[in-house]
């Protein structure tokens, strides 16, 4: 038996009279008379070779066994042709297909978890690519053209082919273990240098050379924050670390705020940063919002 192919219009049928339960409620969502939803189940049974609906003994249509057994299928059909269709309205509105973006490690977990999960909330169509990234790795995503916006700190905000918009701060503040010679008081001028200092490095060349918060010269560079946190908390070195990750292990007493005469810690100032020959479409722009107001709430 050859079957035939069904048309979107019968399968959005088809699930209007699941979804509803009855032929009088599909035709009322469908703004269609009862014979013309009658119509075309009649229509898609035939193509289809099966029954979808048992109607016998009942005024309400109950699905059969081979009915059960396509419902999936055909909502997905439908529901991929939402999908092409909203896009397509989307791209004809000005909204992006697709958004970069790039985020400092600096930035708080659950900051961009919120945003993020409001984002796809919001702009069901746009495709996000994601990527966290560290110091001038950031600069390198937008560079690259492998993002169109970045959520980066200041050390990449003196490249005149960047745009950048201030949305908040991060306290960065000198921690290590409390076993650590640093943390038995109040340190002398000079005395963290003779220390094993934790620095977070930078994965591309764009600001190599530079030092950021480096007063040791004894120091392990890190790429991974995640992996400099375990350090500090397993007593090996110093450094800074952003406030917010930190907080349980000074509460427990795993690590301890260190004092010392140079001040190392300070305020991480967090950019929206984006190319200059670039304009921030409508879900970027929602971006740059959203974190603005998730940093500074």
């Amino acid at each position: 038996m050859k079957l035939g192919e069904p048309s979107l219009d019968q399968l959005r049928i088809f699930l209007a009279v699941v979804d509803k339960g009855s032929f009088g409620g599909a035709a009322r969502r469908m703004g269609r008379a009862i014979s013309a939803i009658s119509y075309g189940i009649a229509q898609m049974e035939a193509m289809l070779g099966i029954t979808l609906f048992d109607r016998e003994g009942s005024r309400k249509p109950v699905l059969t066994d081979a009915g059960r057994g396509i419902l999936a299928e055909a909502r997905a059909v439908v529901d991929r042709s939402d999908g092409l269709l909203a896009k397509t309205q989307s791209l004809h509105e000005g909204l992006e297909s697709s958004v970069g973006l790039a985020i400092d490690v600096m930035v708080p977990g659950e900051a961009s978890a919120r945003v993020l999960r409001e984002f796809r909330e919001q702009f069901p169509t746009v495709a996000l690519r994601l990527q966290v990234e560290a110091l001038g790795a950031l600069a390198a995503c937008l560079l690259n053209e492998e993002s169109e916006l970045a959520i980066g700190g200041p050390v990449i905000g003196d490249m005149p082919e960047l745009e950048r918009r201030a949305i908040g701060e991060v306290a960065l503040v000198p921690v290590a273990s409390p076993s650590h010679p640093l943390a038995a008081g109040t340190a002398k001028p000079g005395e963290s240098r003779e220390h094993l200092q934790l620095v977070l490095s930078d994965r591309s060349a764009l600001t190599e050379g530079r030092e950021f918060s480096v007063l040791s010269p004894l120091n392990w560079r890190l790429g991974d924050l995640g992996a400099k946190h375990a350090l500090l908390r397993q007593g090996i070195g110093w450094g800074n670390m952003p406030e917010w990750m930190i907080e349980s292990d000074l509460q427990t007493g795993t690590l301890t705020v260190l004092e010392l005469p140079e001040k190392p810690g300070a305020d991480y100032t967090l950019s929206a940063i984006w190319r200059r020959d670039t304009v921030p479409g409508p879900a970027a722009t929602w971006l740059i919002e959203a974190f603005e107001n998730a940093l500074c709430g």
